[in-house]
Order: C-alpha cells, then sequence, then structure tokens
C-alpha cells in the first residue's frame, strides 16, 4: 500500500467512526431533548387556581370537566367576557344540564352562553371557538380548560385565531394538587400522555397550511 493509499484509508475509516458515534449520539439526544421537553411542560402545569385581572370580548370553555364550565360561567357573571361559548358539548347534553352546574347563575343561559356541538378533539375545539370569534368580531378570549390541557388548548386556537389575544384560565383538578406528581404514576402518566398529545399537535400545525376565515366556517358547519 502506498502513503496516498495508506492516507485515504485513515480518512475513510475516521469519517466510519464520526458516523457510527453520530448514529449512536443521535438517539441519546433525541431522549434528552424530549425528556427536557417533559420535564418543562411538567413544571409549567399551573397547581393553584389563579386570578383574572382582566377580561375580554369572548370566554370559550373547553368540556372535558365539570369545573371548566362552573368556572367559565362565573367568569361571564363576574363581567370578564360579553359571551360566552362552551365547545365541545355532547350531542345528548343539553342547556338545562350544563345549567346544573353552575345553579347560582342559570339566567346566563338564556342570553349569553353558547353552545358547541360539533366538536370532538382539541382541534375541533378549535375550529369551532374560530368560527365563533369570528363571526361576533372578538379580538380577545379568556380560554377555559385544565391547566394540563391549557398548553395544546392555547396552540391550536392560536393556531385558528392568531391575531386574537388569548387570555389563560387553567381549572385545577384535583388530580394535579397537593403532592409533586412524580409521587403519583396516575398523574405522572396523565401529564406524558398530554405532553406526547402537545408535540404531536404542534407537528401537525406545522405541516399544515394556513386556513382562512372562510374555510373555517366550512369545516365549522361540516363538522
Amino acid at each position: 500500500m502506498t502513503a496516498v493509499e495508506g492516507n485515504r484509508a485513515q480518512v475513510a475509516g475516521r469519517k466510519r467512526r464520526r458516523a457510527v458515534q453520530w448514529l449512536c449520539a443521535a438517539p441519546l439526544t433525541a431522549f434528552a431533548a424530549l425528556a427536557g421537553g417533559f420535564l418543562w411542560f411538567a413544571f409549567s402545569v399551573a397547581r393553584e387556581e389563579g386570578r383574572l385581572d382582566r377580561g375580554a370580548d369572548g370566554i370559550v370553555a373547553l368540556t372535558g370537566g365539570a369545573s371548566r364550565i362552573a368556572d367559565a360561567v362565573e367568569l361571564l357573571a363576574s363581567g370578564r367576557g360579553r359571551r360566552l361559548l362552551i365547545t365541545g358539548v355532547g350531542a345528548s347534553t343539553n342547556a338545562a344540564e350544563l345549567m346544573r352546574l353552575a345553579p347560582h347563575h342559570q339566567r346566563w343561559f338564556g342570553c349569553c352562553i353558547d353552545l358547541g356541538y360539533t366538536a370532538a378533539n382539541t382541534a375541533g375545539n378549535a375550529v369551532e371557538t374560530g368560527r365563533w370569534a369570528q363571526e361576533r368580531g372578538f379580538r380577545s378570549l379568556v380560554v377555559v380548560t385544565s391547566g394540563y390541557h391549557m398548553p395544546r388548548a392555547m396552540l391550536e386556537i392560536h393556531h385558528r385565531l392568531p391575531d386574537v389575544t388569548l387570555i389563560p384560565f387553567p381549572v385545577v383538578s384535583e388530580q394535579v394538587r397537593g403532592e409533586p406528581w412524580w409521587r403519583h404514576p396516575g398523574e405522572a402518566k396523565m401529564l406524558v400522555s398530554e405532553y406526547l398529545k402537545f408535540l404531536v399537535a404542534m407537528a401537525r400545525i406545522r405541516l399544515e397550511p394556513v386556513i382562512s376565515v372562510t374555510e373555517i366556517a366550512y369545516h365549522g358547519r361540516t363538522g
């Protein structure tokens, strides 16, 4: 073997070693990024009831817990918004059933609360909210949902209403009160599941084309 051939073999060997090292390091780097992102997500979830120090044009409550609706109606009654949308209402649920969740504010259901029946998931909640807000010309919304669900809800709604100011009002469930989440397997599992859904939603939104107001209305009508 000549000196030139020897040098070429050494260079090729170094390239192969670097490729192997990169292939070994890539999964570890990805796992570290995923784990770091989850820790950020888990520690950012609200664990105490917050106070809303400002109002908005409208309020939207995403179904999934009775306390979400009760808190949203309370916000409406206290003047934090002009109208309330409860999005993701089941097809068999009527206003009378929801009134029982806020017995002291039932009169608001007759004037200022709209029920949305087309949404089946968080992305659908965002489409339904987008149509409702655009039809009324609202430029700001208070978003009411569980603390662990808030990041994904804000992401989805902002995607549909990028020019509307969103004010989060997280509802803290009993599942995330008290001791740290890592001491409770059920809570940890819930947070992992929600974090993965958040990542999927983020990836989908980055690949999804911008949807116009007209298309939002169309998708809302067709479900």
